[in-house]
């Protein structure tokens, strides 16, 4: 039963500390100065330059704070926002322990997705949500455990009690309620579980909650929204803060949330959720088989997008799949042919022209993590060779002229704004900026003839245009009326510009003739077949688009001379948007936005020691036979971590205090600490002694990400000094006295892998290798080296991968002090700290089954999977009389793993392991067979 306990205690520290967000650690350079806009509600906290956003992220937090708290409830507490504008990345979160918020200000090109509203309000608006769900949370029990752990105990509290679908689907909800768009309002966003329901995929609810390796399931942030949007739309606007705060609370220890539902509402949890889904399901299904649709061989997820037409009539796209990372193919004489394995890149956009590929890679900085680039590269269709041709760029959305010797780029600066740059199309070098004369931000560019650029436009209100662009003057010519219609995917044939655009519930094909300044769109036997109409491409007799289904983005091609078109009035873009049924986003605080007022805001210098130690959580810890508790504490900028911990050890019964700390402001990371331990005690000459230690450290260590390409690549290089005086006591003391020793510890690390399919569990191919070389350097003579290296190569099918293991120990032949190690020791034996040890192992991973079933919504079974082993070690060591000791320790085996989810939110990966020994266990039991419980760690990137 004890055993039972220890188990399950090591999978709920395990829960805990995959609930609680990590933030990039160190990630911007020192050579950032920050300014802050402070009030009563936020401190807005952003890089010297970003003055008006902030000014505006504060202004909307502080209307919003005031206009919204009866949705959710009126509890306050300041929250500190961080503006980043170093990185190419769309997101932003907020997170407890240390409570912040942190914004990546570069929009998305595809406003399909995310949709065009000015991204620092989009950011505020959704996020700022976020905050108020924490404040009003920190309730009951929720509040009882940050009483007692800090902000981290009331994460973990919030999120039992709390789905992670109502946390995005209540801000999704909010992004719409407020503004004049919002995802709710998004044709695009509907389409996950639109496409489900019309192929009557009726997955059970764990499935829609955990995901799967096999098929297509829509995120928490749709199925979120849908039930979010439904219970406010049926039960009125207090109906979310009613059942939330009684779900924090823990009015109800098990399931609260479920019994908060049924007490509003009258129904049980598993009835309004089919009454939410099925409300969607009866006004957004469509019955209309597709058609069209290029057919493949089997069923499983595959995604094509961005088609575009070779000169011969050809097609090239980006296919996608869960077995294998986006590559570029092309399909001619009725076979797909593949080009080559895509870079790795923010979205999936290309241009083509003339035996030409042109796109964008994401690229990191080697030593900032909130710094990264989208860099440009060509690559050639005939032969698969690719070049780069910019680097340290922050390109997106490029597109080749029709001579090819130019590229249109958009490019984003760090102050937010947006440009279009002409680029040579042989070196990247700059050829001319195009003046943004009217505040615009572009989105997929193309060229239209020598000096003009079509581009879908979004104004400083989130509006969107189809834009005529004078290349030298930048003067732009409105196609079409501004609306919160989202716009993209242009393309030209001749002078015609076919673009998708939403129109009500759908996304729409449209074609805009510049000649005749006419608006088109198709007739009406294309509604309904379909779910969207994306990135159109044209040759002189065919045309051909995207379209969403429940196994991917698919082709449809059809015959232009059948497309029959007609006479569109631009009345189709207005104002108004479809709302999808919630008629309840027209009343409490409908277009708060836009009624957000232009407080001009003072902002003062933010000195980066502010706040260095931020204590916010306590945090527990059981590793038998030790106990910790630990004070944690990270500023707000991230840059360090330190911590002040307690230690029992039940065997020895001694004591540790100690304090660490690890700054990462500067371009190495510095760490330094110091640990005293009271009552460690041990035997001398058969007699009972004890000492106290104490043991200073200082570090240095540069943490490097080198990933660019297909290959995601990390190095870690450092040394750690450490001093260590015992002081003995007791009867020993004048006998024994003060015993002092100093060593290093040098370490290296490097791993690096390709981009891998969600199904494949390693990399086709991988490295991981790492050495430590620890040497006392006073008083004692003692030095240990250690190196371990895995290499990861494809199995004989598909998913499956062969791994093998080399490591190396050698020590000192009378070490006076004995260092610990990670050697990887056959498995199934018990392991010793021999003076010479190297091991070879292989190992063939392989997947069973994929069941996608679970019990109860606590556990759920995503993937089964095996791994056949053969280890091998052999050891060198010496007699207490000198001779040499020698052995070989072999065993071979299996081991099952279970990849799952608990309580529908958090990954967790369980094995077990049986080893056949096939040499006496030296140093344990004896005994062939052992059957162990492993909780593995995968040391690449996942």
């Amino acid at each position: 039963m004890l055993k039972f306990q220890k188990i399950f205690l090591t999978i709920a520290l395990l829960v805990i500390s995959n609930w609680l967000k990590a933030q990039e650690f160190g990630g911007n350079p020192p050579s950032v100065k920050w300014q802050q806009v402070n009030t009563p509600t936020s401190r807005i906290i952003f890089p010297v330059g970003m003055q008006s956003e902030a000014i505006r992220v504060a202004n909307i937090i502080s209307y919003l704070n005031n206009s919204t708290q009866q949705s959710i409830g009126n509890r306050q507490h300041k929250i500190n926002v961080v503006l980043q504008n170093q990185t190419t990345i769309s997101n932003g979160y907020v997170g407890l322990g240390p409570f912040r918020s942190e914004f990546f200000l570069t929009p998305l090109q595809n406003s399909f997705q995310l949709g065009s509203l000015p991204w620092v309000d989009q950011l505020a608006i959704h996020e700022f949500r976020h905050v108020q769900q924490y404040n009003n949370y920190n309730i009951g029990i929720s509040k009882l455990m940050r009483i007692l752990f800090g902000e981290e105990g009331q994460a973990l509290a919030n999120n039992a009690a709390i789905p992670d679908w109502f946390f995005e689907g209540d801000a999704v909800y909010n992004e719409t309620n407020v503004s004049s768009q919002g995802r709710g309002r998004l044709p695009f966003f509907f389409n996950a579980y639109r496409s489900l329901w019309q192929s009557n995929k009726n997955y059970s609810w764990m499935k829609l909650r955990n995901g799967s390796y096999k098929d297509f399931i829509p995120d928490h942030y749709a199925l979120g929204y849908l039930l979010v949007a439904y219970g406010r739309e049926k039960y009125g606007n207090e109906f979310w803060k009613n059942v939330t705060h009684d779900a924090a609370a823990f009015k109800g220890i098990f399931y609260p949330f479920q019994i908060a539902i049924k007490k509003y509402s009258g129904k049980n949890f598993i009835e309004f959720r089919n009454d939410a889904l099925q409300f969607f399901r009866n006004n957004l299904t469509n019955t209309t088989v597709q058609k069209n649709i290029r057919k493949h061989k089997n069923e499983n997820y595959i995604s094509y997008e961005y088609p575009s037409y070779t000169e011969s009539k050809a097609i090239v796209f980006v296919k996608s799949s869960y077995k294998y990372p986006p590559a570029f193919y092309i399909f001619e004489d009725n076979r797909e042919r593949k080009i080559r394995t895509k870079d790795a890149s923010i979205d999936n956009y290309f241009s083509y022209r003339n035996g030409k590929i042109v796109y964008t890679s994401y690229r990191p900085d080697k030593r900032w993590g909130y710094k990264d680039y989208g860099e440009l590269q060509i690559l050639d269709v005939t032969n698969g060779r690719q070049q780069t041709l910019t680097k340290q760029s922050k390109y997106f959305s490029p597109d080749i002229s029709e001579d090819g010797k130019r590229i249109v780029v958009v490019e984003v600066e760090p102050k937010g704004e947006s440009s279009l740059q002409i680029l040579n199309a042989d070196n990247g070098k700059v050829i001319s900026k195009v003046p943004n004369t009217d505040s615009l931000f572009y989105t997929f560019p193309k060229f239209y003839g020598a000096d003009k650029i079509i581009s879908a436009v979004r104004d400083q209100s989130g509006r969107m245009s189809l834009a005529q662009i004078s290349i030298n003057s930048g003067v732009a010519e409105y196609l079409l009326p501004f609306s919160f219609n989202v716009i993209g995917f242009p393309t030209i044939w001749h002078d015609t510009v076919y673009f998708s655009a939403s129109y009500k519930k759908d996304d729409k094909l449209f074609a805009y003739s510049i000649e005749n300044k006419k608006l088109l769109t198709p007739e009406s036997f294309l509604d309904g077949e379909a779910l969207g109409y994306y990135q159109p491409s044209i040759t002189d007799n065919k045309i051909a688009w995207t379209t969403f289904t429940a196994n991917g983005f698919k082709l449809v091609e059809k015959d232009r001379g059948i497309l029959k078109w007609k006479d569109a009035d631009t009345t189709y873009f207005h104002d108004i948007i479809f709302d999808f049924m919630i008629t309840s986003l027209n009343k409490n605080n409908a277009n708060a936005l836009g009624l957000i007022p232009q407080t001009p805001l003072s902002f003062s210098k933010y000195s980066k020691a502010t706040g260095l130690l931020n204590f916010h959580s306590i945090e527990p810890a059981v590793n038998d036979p030790e106990y910790s508790i630990t004070l944690v504490s990270e500023n707000i900028l991230n840059t360090l971590q330190s911590q002040l911990s307690f230690t029992y050890n039940n065997d020895e019964q001694f004591k540790k205090i100690g304090f660490n700390g690890v700054y990462s402001g500067l371009f190495p990371y510095l760490s330094a600490g110091v640990d005293y331990t009271i009552d460690r005690r041990g035997r001398y000459h058969g007699q009972r002694v004890y000492w106290n230690e104490v043991e200073p450290g200082a570090g240095i260590s540069l943490p490097l990400n080198l990933s660019k390409g297909r290959s995601l690549t990390n190095m870690n290089i450092g040394t750690r000094y450490t001093f260590n005086q015992t002081n003995y006591k007791g009867a020993y003391k004048d006998t024994l006295g003060k015993v002092s020793y100093s060593y290093l510890n040098n370490f290296f690390s490097f791993t690096t892998q390709e981009l891998k399919g969600k199904q494949q569990i390693y990399p086709a191919f991988a490295q991981a290798l790492s050495i430590s070389f620890k040497k006392a350097v006073t008083n004692y003579t003692a030095s240990q080296f250690v190196v371990n290296a895995n290499f990861y190569l494809p199995g004989l099918f598909g998913n499956q991968s062969i791994v093998l293991n080399g490591a190396y120990l050698k020590r000192s032949k009378f070490n006076q002090i004995n260092f610990s190690s990670n050697f990887p020791f056959s498995r199934g034996y018990e392991s010793e700290n021999l003076y010479q040890m190297a091991k070879w192992g292989i190992n063939y991973h392989f997947p069973l089954f994929y069941p996608d079933k679970g019990f109860a919504n606590i556990v759920y079974l995503l993937r089964t999977r095996a791994n056949l082993f053969y280890d091998q070690t052999h050891v060198n060591d010496f007699f207490s009389n000198g001779s040499i000791f020698k052995a070989d320790l072999r065993s071979t085996g299996a081991e099952v793993y279970f990849d799952t989810k608990w309580w529908n939110e958090l990954p967790l990966t369980l094995g077990i392991r049986y080893s056949h020994l096939l040499d006496d266990d030296l140093f344990g039991q004896p005994g062939k067979n052992r059957w162990e419980l492993i909780l593995p760690v995968n040391l690449l990137q996942q």
